[in-house]
């Protein structure tokens, strides 16, 4: 299965309904909380230029986008192609 990381802040509702949706899939994957900003944070707008806000969802590297762009490749069978590369 594809490596799957995602970078969310505490109370975040989008970053909880993108981990739901992998969850319901039975995807792992690595949690980076950048609630404190620090060095994660700064390595997150590194690795996506232009998006600057949470979840960001990378796909074995590939940036995806967020919550909502995570639930348009789902509903458009794009997730588990990916999952499954």
């Amino acid at each position: 299965m594809a490596k799957v990381e995602i970078y969310t802040k505490m109370g975040c509702p989008y970053c909880a309904r993108a981990k739901k949706l992998l969850d319901a899939k039975g995807v792992r994957y690595e949690e980076t909380d950048i609630t404190m900003g620090g060095p994660k944070r700064k390595e997150m707008l590194d690795r996506a230029p232009g998006h600057s806000t949470v979840p960001s969802i990378f796909i074995d590297g590939t940036h995806v986008g967020g919550s909502d762009d995570l639930a348009v490749l789902d509903a458009e069978g794009g997730l588990d192609r990916l999952l499954a590369a």
